[in-house]
Parts: structure tokens; sequence; C-alpha cells
């Protein structure tokens, strides 16, 4: 493993840095002899501002970074830098890119055709069943599917790509080596069957944390130059994906059958703003 490698995936460990303030401390530490000795008051200067919550020496992240790297020796798991040629080339164009993405399965052709399909927990039963087979007619026009693995909307997402004879992309907000929610493992190995691909920025073993979710959201919609909102209430995590779509300049999508009733509120306030 190249230095650059080692060090990228002990600085992505630092749980206080934002995504570009990952790439300021690569570029300011001029390799992993001077992360090692990184102190917290080093970071806050790198930084120019307070860091909270609790930091450790950089030595601890290199430590930590070795086992991931075991990991990676093991086939566990893949890892792709934002230098790397397999890196997708789609996230090197949003504001905040990853500085790097753990992976399980098969990463697709990135010039092919993704569509994001994002949406409430707790979907109406016509939505789960527009968005399962919304899926699935994309699956069989080549389409691969991109979304988060949650019960509701995503999980129907994946399933109808799987059974459309597609591929699909689960995004994560824990480790790539934990299926999160365990309602939705069962789909997360199904799409693996089929050449699809789990990703995640958080490191290996990393718990569902909710500060992880509003970031894996960013890469749903970064992946793909459409997002569809199937269904979503006005408090809803499929209404931060479709923010940062349109932020990326992305096409964002309100599926009508999901505007209805109180779950359809949020998306029906896309529509009335343009979408």
């Amino acid at each position: 493993m190249a230095p650059s490698e080692r060090l990228a995936m002990a600085v992505n460990r630092v749980s206080c840095l934002r995504p570009l303030e990952k790439f300021r401390v690569m570029a300011l530490c001029p390799g992993v002899d001077a992360f090692a000795d990184l102190t917290k008051a080093d970071l806050e200067r790198i930084l120019n501002r307070p860091v909270e919550g609790d930091t450790r020496p950089g030595r601890w992240y290199l430590e930590a970074a070795e086992r991931d790297r075991k990991g990676l020796t093991r086939g566990r798991f893949q890892c792709t830098f934002y230098w790397s040629r397999e890196y997708p080339p789609q996230l090197r164009e949003i504001y905040d890119p990853p500085l790097l993405l753990y992976y399980r399965g098969n990463l697709p052709d990135w010039s092919e055709p993704l569509v994001a399909i994002v949406g409430t927990r707790h979907p109406t039963g016509q939505a789960r069943g527009c968005s399962y087979a919304l899926a699935f007619e994309l699956a069989g026009l080549g389409f691969t599917t991109v979304s988060g693995l949650a019960r509701g909307i995503d999980a129907e997402a994946h399933r109808g790509s799987s059974d459309g004879g597609g591929r699909s992309i689960a995004v994560l907000g824990n480790g790539v080596d934990i299926l999160f929610p365990g309602s939705s493992a069962g789909v997360g190995r199904s799409l693996l069957a089929r050449g699809g691909a789990l990703l995640s920025e958080p490191p290996p073993a990393d718990p569902p944390l909710a500060r992880n979710f509003p970031a894996r959201n960013r890469i749903i919609s970064g992946l793909a130059r459409t997002t569809v909102v199937v269904q979503a209430p006005l408090r809803s995590g499929a209404l931060i994906t479709a923010e940062y779509a349109l932020e990326q300049g992305r096409d964002l999508v309100v599926h009508r059958v999901g505007t209805a009733g109180e779950r359809g509120a949020g998306s029906r306030s896309l529509a009335e703003q343009g979408a």
C-alpha cells in the first residue's frame, strides 16, 4: 500500500473532519510520519477552527488504518481513493467529494446511466410498489439504481432492480462490513449476488451513527445524474438528498404517486417548487 493511501485511510478516520478538511490535512501533512505526531493543537492550527469532541494523536488513527489495510488484504472489502482510476468521476464534480470510498461487490462502469431512487422509510403501500416497479423497469433499460438500503422506498428500489435483472448500488451510513438495518440485510446480499456494490465513506466497523447519514445522502445524489423522490414527508432524509441533488446541478424528479397525503407532504413541496 502506498504511503498516501495509508495516510488517507487514517485521515478519513478523524471523525471531526469535514470532507474538504480531510483534503486540507492531506495537503499540509508532508507524510505519514508527520501525521503520526499530529496533536489536537496542530489540527486546530491546520483547520483554523476549534476542534470539538475527543481527538486522538495521529498515531492512533494510523494504527486503525493498518487494521483496515488487513481487511483489504484479506478481501473482506476494497477501497478506492479520490485519485484512483476506479473512483466515480461524477463524485469529483461535487463540492465536497469523499476522500475515499470503501466498497464490497463490483463497481459499475461509471459511464453507464445511474438513477438515484429515495424516499421515506414508512411509505404507503402504493408508493412502495411504485419504487419497486420503477427500479424494475429501469433495470430493463440498462440503468443502475442508487439508493441507501434503508427500509421502505430504498429497499424496494434495490429489490426491484435485482428482480429486473439489473445492478444497484447501496450507499451506507456505516462501515461497509455492516448491513444496516437488519431488515435490509437480505436485500444487501441479493444486490451483491446480482453484481452490485455496497459503498461507504465511514471506515469499516463504524456503527450507523446519525451524523453519517446526511453525508451519505450527498454521495447518493452525487453518483447519479437524476434523483427520484418517490415519497417523502416534510421531515425526511430524502429531502436532504433532494437538496444535495439541486446543489450538485443534478435533475430532481418527484414521483406523482408519492405526493398525496401527509406522507407525501415533502414530495408535494418539492413539486410546488418546480421538481
